[in-house]
């Protein structure tokens, strides 16, 4: 279940009290008329089941109540009611194939702002799969991918595709493009330090590197990989499984090539700096597509059950 919270000024609170009764799968209906101060109002709290969350909300927004009141949802952990079972059974399809657009949107938009702690945490993951990378270290590589914050971005791009949203395709865009050249330029000097106190060495770098040499050296897997990941990464994103993100980030070159590319770059290789590249942007490429087609099949997917189950009712 999901919980409103909304701000309704005075004059439309009835037509609000209306559409949350005309929904399919709500409960718990609270009207507090007056008790809003900023913006003034009446305080309308409901329950609603989370498949027929971004039909409410959109019949909310069709009201103009977030344009001038406010609409606020947070899952639900615990229900304890008859009356929120009903509408739960009541309510079209499962709950955790809903896609709540609104609150995709929100997320990934947050997550692709270019922020110091983003730029932050890219370029440290970077160096630490420049470590794993020179000294063939395939626990340090897994770090390095689990640390990395690049999903965010690529599940923006991905939601502005279908969403139609080109700020947020912009934002998200120019969050991938500066964040992977700040981190591997911040990189190419972290490894010129490391080679000269003696840590780094190109020796390392050219030597047998039997657990990270397929950062260098794209294949048809690295492709078939990274669309697997796009597809489970948005599902994760839309169903609320974010556990699942992680597994996920670990089974992406994208943080290692981008690391590989920019040792390689400061030791003046460009056959390897050549063959990262490649591989990175293959990655984020079977991501992208991945992502964008998984999206589009939930949305469609979704609005056919919808019309079976209206037509049903």
């Amino acid at each position: 279940m999901l919980h409103l919270r909304l701000i309704v000024p005075t004059d439309r609170t009835d037509e609000v009290v209306r559409t949350v009764k005309a929904t399919v799968g709500t409960a718990h209906l609270v009207v507090l008329p007056g008790a809003a101060r900023d913006p003034a109002g009446d305080l309308v709290l409901c329950d609603v089941a989370r498949e027929a969350g971004d039909e409410l909300i959109g019949r909310l927004r069709k009201l103009r109540i977030d344009q001038d009141g406010a609409i606020s949802a947070e899952e639900v952990g615990l229900s304890l009611s008859r009356r929120a079972d009903e509408a739960e059974r009541a309510a079209p399809g499962e709950g955790a194939d809903a896609v709540l657009w609104d609150q995709l949107t929100e997320a990934t938009s947050e997550e692709s702002t270019l922020s110091v702690t983003y730029l932050a945490f890219l370029t440290i993951a970077t160096m630490i799969a420049a470590c794993g990378v020179v000294l063939d270290n395939a626990i340090l590589i897994v770090g390095a991918m689990a640390v990395g914050p690049e999903f965010g971005p690529l599940a923006g791009v991905c939601t502005a595709a279908v969403r139609r949203a080109p700020r947020l395709a912009w934002r998200s865009l120019i969050a991938l493009v500066v964040g992977f050249a700040f981190a591997m330029v911040v990189t190419v000097g972290f490894s010129s330090f490391m080679n000269a106190v003696g840590l780094f060495s190109e020796h390392q770098l050219n030597g047998e590197r039997p657990n990270t040499g397929f950062v260098y050296a794209p294949t048809s897997f690295s492709f078939v990989v990274a669309v697997l990941a796009g597809v489970a990464g948005v599902l994760s994103l839309t169903s609320a499984k974010s556990g699942a993100l992680v597994g996920v980030a670990i089974s992406v070159t994208t943080v290692p090539a981008a690391a590989n590319a920019a040792v390689a770059l400061s030791y003046g290789d460009f056959g390897q700096t050549q063959g990262s590249l490649k591989q990175l942007l293959l990655n984020l490429v079977g991501i992208l597509l991945a992502g964008t087609l998984t999206l589009l099949v939930q949305k469609r997917l979704w609005a056919s059950q919808l019309v079976r189950k209206r037509a049903q009712a």
